[in-house]
């Protein structure tokens, strides 16, 4: 007996989407169904991930998003659901990183952190996430009542780990919100989970693997190895599913253990 999960004729917005693990949960969400709208500030690099979608036979849009500006949100948003339709499906996954140790954290790098990974992820599911409860209170069209909002917040606001002091505070903060908005809006069927990973190879990291500093970190792990993107698909898809129903509040690691 097989089991598949059908995503035809939601809509998901993914944040971040340019690169990394944004792409790839883009990409997911789209051979899953899914009509998928990319959106972050790097609109060339969105215009050519569409194109790879839309070549597998997906259905991608492309829309320029800065989280860290009130504005940028509020129109992304609009327009997505303008010209696409009403957002179902929220990967809130937008985020960024310095690395030093905390007596050498600034506050441009505090802020840098905590615009994007705190302020941008909780505006960005408010704004969509007031539009899901219109559509549950019958205030607002849709074929569909309820959403699923996936928040990525990552192995580092569960465990601390040492020089991104300030990023694994905010990747906390993303697991209270997920449970907070999880606890409010879950009676009007709008699910809200986290999915914390750990090290995963990315185009961003690729070569720091490769490093004898990357080498020594690889050996410290579990397993002795570093994940995949595509080792996430199974579980955003699942998340962003009607199957999900009885998920709400849940903060996943995805980490091959490291978190135990």
């Amino acid at each position: 007996m097989s089991y598949s999960i059908d995503l035809s004729g939601r809509v998901a917005f993914v944040t971040g989407a340019s690169s990394g693990l944004g792409a790839q949960f883009a990409r997911t969400l789209a051979r899953a169904g899914a009509a998928v709208v990319l959106a972050s500030r790097r609109v060339e690099k969105l215009k050519d991930l569409r194109a790879q979608i839309e070549a597998e036979g997906g259905d991608a849009h492309v829309l320029a998003l800065d989280v860290t500006d009130m504005d940028s949100i509020k129109s992304a948003v609009a327009h997505a659901e303008t010209e696409v339709g009403s957002i179902d499906i929220l990967v809130n996954n937008s985020g960024v990183s310095t690395t030093q140790r905390i007596q050498d954290v600034s506050e441009e790098d505090y802020d840098f952190i905590f615009d994007t990974n705190v302020k941008g992820a909780f505006f960005v599911a408010q704004e969509v996430g007031k539009r899901m409860l219109a559509r549950a209170r019958g205030a607002a069209p849709g074929t569909y009542t309820g959403g699923r909002i996936i928040n990525i917040a990552s192995t580092a606001g569960l465990k601390v780990l040492p020089q991104i002091g300030a990023y694994c505070m905010s990747k906390a903060a993303v697991v209270q919100m997920t449970k907070a908005m999880a606890l409010e809006w879950g009676r009007f069927e709008i699910n809200v989970n986290a999915i914390c990973p750990g090290y995963i190879d990315t185009e961003i990291n690729h070569h720091h693997w490769q490093t004898e500093q990357g080498r020594k970190l690889v050996q410290m792990l579990p397993r002795k190895r570093v994940g995949q993107p595509g080792d996430l698909d199974a579980l955003v898809v699942l998340l962003a599913s009607t199957q999900s129903h009885f998920i709400n509040g849940a903060v996943i690691s995805a980490d091959d253990g490291f978190s135990i």
